[in-house]
C-alpha cells in the first residue's frame, strides 16, 4: 500500500476532522487541488514551504483514500507529485503525527527514516 503525506497546521486539520472533510489548506484552495508528497519528497516539502513554522502535523494519506481524484503532475524540477482534485475524508487517514520545528528543521516522527 502506497501512502502520501500532507503537512498542515494542527488547527486546519482539527477543523477538517470536526467537519468530516478536508478540502485543503490555503495553497491547495488557491491552486484548486490538494498538494501531497511522497515519502521521498516530504522532507524537502517541509524545508521549502514550512521552514520556521511550528504547530504542524504530518498526515499520512493512504493511496486508496484518494485514488479516484489522484493525478500525478510535474512540479519542483519536473518531479511528479501526487495532487488530489477532490477532498479527503479524515476517517480514512491512517496517522497524524506532530511535526515540531527545532529551530533548524522539522523533526520527523521516529521511524520516518527516509
Amino acid at each position: 500500500m502506497q501512502v502520501f503525506y500532507k503537512i498542515l497546521s494542527r488547527d486546519i486539520w482539527a477543523r477538517a476532522v470536526e467537519r468530516g472533510v478536508f478540502e485543503g489548506s490555503g495553497i491547495d484552495l488557491a491552486d484548486g487541488y490538494i498538494h501531497l508528497s511522497t515519502a521521498s519528497q516530504v522532507r524537502q516539502t517541509a524545508a521549502r514551504h514550512f521552514a520556521g513554522v511550528a504547530d504542524l502535523v504530518l498526515v499520512t494519506v493512504p493511496e486508496q483514500a484518494v485514488a479516484k481524484d489522484l493525478k500525478w503532475e510535474a512540479s519542483r524540477g519536473g518531479a511528479l507529485f501526487p495532487h488530489v482534485y477532490g477532498t479527503i475524508d479524515p476517517v480514512q487517514i491512517t496517522e497524524v503525527k506532530d511535526l515540531p520545528w527545532n529551530g533548524k528543521a522539522h523533526e520527523f516522527p521516529e521511524g520516518f527514516d527516509l
